[in-house]
């Protein structure tokens, strides 16, 4: 029998994940739970994600990957759109050809970004926010958070070069710098 009732370990099985269980990594920037691993589907990597006050995911693309967010509690600014011009120092004031402008996400917003879709969040809020979060193809995202929360997690300043090294390793062209500072 499994650690809870509801989750299998049978490979041909479905899989039913209850509020709260999933492998959870933590840092000051950031909270990730696995929910549905590579091990578990071809489809995509599923995670929960708690997003402090202060953190900038940094603008970015993907050269092959898809992901999709669900915002579940909290606010987010969002981008997910090719901009008329990419500054390096910041993503909130782009606009795109066509007119569309970075996002107050709120519950139940939904962002599906495509391969080659520069993409961003971040809370300016004073409340912690959380989504759901799919990458495919799994599991790259999955090693890719580990490595993350590992740099994350160290003391001081975010290790900028040590996360664009990373970043680099798994499919993602950083476009402006991720940070982690408190809200004005």
């Amino acid at each position: 029998m499994s650690a809870h009732p509801l989750i299998t370990t049978a490979p041909d099985s479905g899989l039913v994940m209850p509020p709260g269980e999933g492998r959870t990594l933590r840092a000051a920037a950031q909270h990730v739970t696995f929910k549905v691993t590579g091990g578990r589907s071809r489809f995509s990597s599923s995670f929960e994600v708690l997003v402090p006050p202060g953190f900038d995911v940094g603008a970015h693309v993907h050269a092959r990957s898809e992901e999709l967010f669900y915002v579940l509690e909290g606010e987010l600014d969002v981008l997910a759109f090719e901009p008329r011009v990419r500054t390096a120092d910041g993503w909130r004031g782009w606009q795109s050809p066509n007119g569309e402008r970075v996002v107050r996400a709120t519950p139940g917003t939904v962002i599906l970004v495509p391969p080659g879709c520069p993409h961003a969040f971040a809370n300016p809020t004073g409340a912690p926010a959380r989504m759901f979060f799919q990458s495919s193809p799994p599991p790259n995202h999955e090693r890719y958070f580990e490595e993350l929360l590992e740099i994350l997690s160290a003391d001081g300043p975010v290790d900028r070069e040590a996360v664009a090294s990373l970043r680099r390793r798994y499919d993602i062209e950083q476009l402006t710098p991720l940070r982690h500072d408190q809200p004005t």
